[in-house]
């Protein structure tokens, strides 16, 4: 996997992502949730659980946001996560179409095809040379 620039990544909403970064982003944001709900149980403080509340609501934000890039690499538009809010069949089909569908061959409106090689410009020759 390329490098990932993990603060758009996991907070900005522009853009596509591949299959590969999504679930990396939901490993991570679920690793974060997890850890944290532990450590509130473990620590059993009315503080820890207030943490684990905070840091809840912003794995809530990093899965909206890593969702919406898999629907713009879909070619559709972020909206379409409210399909989640339908019982049970609505999060299946979010599911398989963010997780497991690929994405739109070349560019869509959302973006360049984020399994394309972005091309580099050829090295110039020093003209001191």
């Amino acid at each position: 996997m390329d490098d990932i620039d993990w603060g758009h990544l996991l907070f900005g909403f522009s853009g596509r992502i591949n299959r590969a970064k999504f679930w990396a982003g939901m490993v991570l944001q679920y690793a974060i949730l997890f850890a944290t709900v532990a450590v509130g149980f473990a620590v059993n403080d009315p503080i820890a659980f207030w943490v684990a509340g905070v840091v809840n609501l912003v794995t809530i934000w990093m899965w909206i946001a890593i969702s919406i890039k898999r629907w713009h690499d879909r070619g559709k538009s972020g909206w379409w996560m409210l399909i989640a809010l339908v019982p049970v069949i609505g999060y299946l089909w979010m599911l398989i179409e963010t997780g497991f569908l690929a994405g739109d061959t070349g560019p869509n409106d959302y973006g360049p095809d984020p399994l394309v090689a972005t091309p580099t410009a050829p090295a110039t020759p020093d003209a001191s040379e």
